[in-house]
This record gives C-alpha cells, structure tokens and sequence, in this order.
C-alpha cells in the first residue's frame, strides 16, 4: 500500500494561529548569487501539522525531547465524526472502532478541509470531557485530529490528556482517505530539544 501524506504543507500561507507572529519564509541565497538556494524560516512551534507535549500546557509535563522516537510510531484507528460539532464517543464506540491500548486515535472531522479560506479559526468542532475521558480509560497514547485543538479555552480536555500522558497531534490533512480505517503511522516531529510542541511530518498507510 501507498503510504499517505497528513501533513499540512508549509509556506507564508499556511494559517497562523490568531495572536502568534507572522510567520516567515524568506530567500537568503540564490544560485545565480551565492552558488545555492536557501530559505531561512521562522514560525512557532504550533504551526502546521504538529505535536504538543504536554509541557505547553503544564508546567511539570513531559517535553517532547522526553519521549523515545518509538513514542511517535504505531498504530491508528481513524473514526469518522464529520458533522459532529461536539465529537460524543464512548467507551463502547471506541471498542467497537478497534482500539487497543497504545493506539493512536485519529479523529476525522473534515474542518482542516477549509485551512486555507478564511474562518479557519472558528467554529471548531471539539472534544468533550467525557469523550477525553472515555480515550484515557481506553489507553491510548495520542489523539488526532484535522482540526487546530481538539478543545478551546481554558483547555480542559488538553490538561485532561496531557496528566495521563496522552499526545495530541493537530492540524491533520487529507484523513478522509483513510477513514474508518486502522492504519500504520508516522510522526515525526522537529527534534527540538526541551520543546513544549514541534511541526512534524506525518505519513500512514492502511494496515
């Protein structure tokens, strides 16, 4: 099987999250000056596709620098909850979708769709506590979504997984390919050293 890009791509286009810096991507060297090309960029490390260490929202959380690169490999169940305002699944949703202990739960909602319109920012669809809680009893090691937060202000289902060690990858494109499906998975981001988060690669393939 093809393996399956995720990732949102990177330029001066790609949505910065409101109240964060511009962010750049601007030539330093030219072949026909310098002999090379290369672009100097600057962003935050919430931008894109990326992955949030619990340290970004809690001050004794694991930095992403913690965690092995095994942590960023393994499998993931893809559910399909397009339409869905509040993302409601439970314990027995989850069990029937496939999860095990140690999955990745991606969640396809279909706002990523609109990444690159205006309003991208708004209107979210999100996680609730219960559903929070019920991916915690479940034992899974990341959540997904293609969407920028699974929750907004104060952040309640972010602190709620980061305490039981739970990642969360945000940002996501192009699931809808891959939905209701378990797949092979990829994350790999920035190796940047006590970081609270990173932009990553991500890239899967149908198991």
């Amino acid at each position: 099987m093809i393996w399956i890009d995720l990732t949102m791509p990177l330029s001066e286009k790609t949505p910065v999250f409101p109240g964060a810096p511009p962010s750049e991507f601007r030539s330093v060297a030219t072949v026909a000056q310098d002999g090379w090309n290369e672009l100097r960029l600057a962003f935050n490390a919430h931008f894109g596709t990326h992955l949030d260490a619990p340290y970004h929202l809690l001050d004794d959380g694991k930095k992403l620098s913690d965690y092995p690169v095994d942590r960023f490999v393994g499998s993931a169940v893809v559910i399909d909850v397009r339409g869905q305002k509040e993302i409601r699944v439970n314990s027995s949703d989850l069990a029937v979708a496939g999860v095990k202990p140690g999955d990745f739960v991606f969640f396809l909602t279909g706002h990523s769709d609109g990444a690159f319109k205006p309003g991208y920012f708004e209107d979210n669809p999100v996680i609730p506590l219960d559903t929070a809680q019920a991916l915690v009893d479940a034992d899974v090691s990341l959540v997904g979504l293609d969407s920028f937060t699974p929750d907004n202000e104060p952040y309640d289902v972010h602190k709620l997984l980061f305490r039981h060690d739970v990642l969360i990858l945000e940002n996501l494109v192009d699931l809808a390919q891959l939905a209701g499906k378990r797949v092979d998975v990829v994350v790999a981001p920035l190796h940047i050293l006590n970081g609270d988060g990173a932009p990553c690669r991500v890239f899967a393939k149908p198991i």
